[in-house]
């Protein structure tokens, strides 16, 4: 046999090597423990006809791959990023969504109206409640999407009430106050310019433009101009350009993980999920290199050291051509990849849908 740790990275385990390290993820995933050569026997067909050397030397050669590891002298072994990477990439089928997930999926999010909140946090809601992990949704920034009407509303108390319509069917309500005092007529004025000078142009495009046209032609800048730039830079004065909202469910799900046994490690990851720009970063990188499909990270694939014992599963779904959301699980790198990857994937779907159409799923 090798000397332990000396196998080539390029080394691409065999038909034989694939059932056992199939066996052992597997079975891994069902009990948290090590896998020994006798409990590869015992779940592995193919593997009852081999001798307990064979199974032994097979295993030997996984770890020296790098695809499982021995966490103990006398234990069995347990599987790795790297042996979660190469199950997920090379011995995974078509993901398959199981027919009781759809029916859940169809109860939980089929009867709700094209509300994107309400939507969002009843997908979030029900990742978690479907996997047991955390489930987490990203609405992108409101600043990137394309605003098809703007009402202003003079209120009685001296604040101002702005509604933002956005395409697909996204609402907003904020609430500004201006030194000066505006009536309802000089504030209805100001909406009809907006709305017929820069329908279909996002937030942050529109801002851009006042403001050139602030530098560019100041002498023709006139006050109708001067309140439509003011009450957009208001409306816009508490908003992150780069964040998007972020609902989340299930963070206690963690806490009866034994594989974060390490509280440490659970403080850290409960603090990631409460910085809402970090984990908005963390999932754009986790989508950063395909826009089309569900991806998976795992372990020290992360770019983020606290994510080293997770696993993420996440799908985008599209609001416009250049605007798209992000879905997806949070657990630890023992998750049942197969089943969640065909989830997220379809509740992605539904959920891009039903905010660009409105309908029924």
């Amino acid at each position: 046999m090798a000397t332990r740790n000396t196998r080539s990275s390029s080394w691409t385990p065999d038909a034989r090597a694939q059932l056992v390290l199939a066996t052992i993820i597997r079975e891994h995933l069902v009990t948290g423990e090590p896998v020994g050569s006798r409990t590869v026997s015992e779940r592995c067909a193919h593997a009852a006809r081999w001798s307990p050397a064979t199974i032994r030397n097979v295993m030997a050669e996984l770890e020296e791959a790098g695809l499982v590891e021995q966490p103990h002298t006398s234990a069995g072994r347990v599987p790795t990023d790297k042996g979660y990477r190469f199950y997920v990439d090379h011995m995974l089928g078509r993901a398959r969504v199981p027919k009781s997930d759809v029916l859940a999926i169809e109860r939980a999010l089929g009867e709700v109206e094209p509300d994107p909140e309400r939507l969002m946090e009843r997908a979030s809601h029900l990742l978690s409640e479907l996997t047991d992990n955390v489930g987490i949704v990203f609405a992108p920034p409101v600043t990137d999407q394309k605003l098809q009407h703007v009402e202003f509303v003079r209120l009685t108390d001296g604040h101002i009430l702005v509604v933002l319509v956005f395409a697909p069917n996204i609402v907003q309500h904020r609430l500004v106050r201006l030194d000066e005092s505006l009536e309802q007529e000089e504030l209805d004025r100001a909406a009809r310019y907006l709305n017929e000078e820069f329908r279909g142009q996002s937030l942050h495009a529109i801002r851009a433009e006042l403001a050139r046209i602030t530098c560019e032609q100041r002498a023709f800048y006139d006050e109708l101009q001067r309140r439509a730039a003011l009450l957009c830079e208001r409306s816009l004065a508490d908003t992150d350009e780069r964040a998007g909202e972020v609902y989340i469910d299930g963070t206690a799900n963690i806490l009866t993980k034994p594989d974060f046994a390490d509280l440490e490690t659970l403080r850290a990851l409960v603090r990631t999920l409460e910085e809402k720009r970090r984990l908005i970063k963390i999932l754009n990188e986790c989508l950063a290199r395909e826009r089309s499909s569900v991806q998976v990270i795992i372990g020290r694939e992360h770019r983020a050291p606290i994510m080293r014992a997770c696993s993420l599963v996440a799908a985008p779904y599209r609001l416009t051509e250049s605007s798209f959301g992000a879905l997806c699980i949070m657990g630890p790198m023992r998750i049942e990849y197969e089943r969640i990857i065909g989830l997220v994937g379809h509740v992605a779907r539904v959920v891009e849908r039903k905010l660009n159409s409105g309908t029924s799923s």
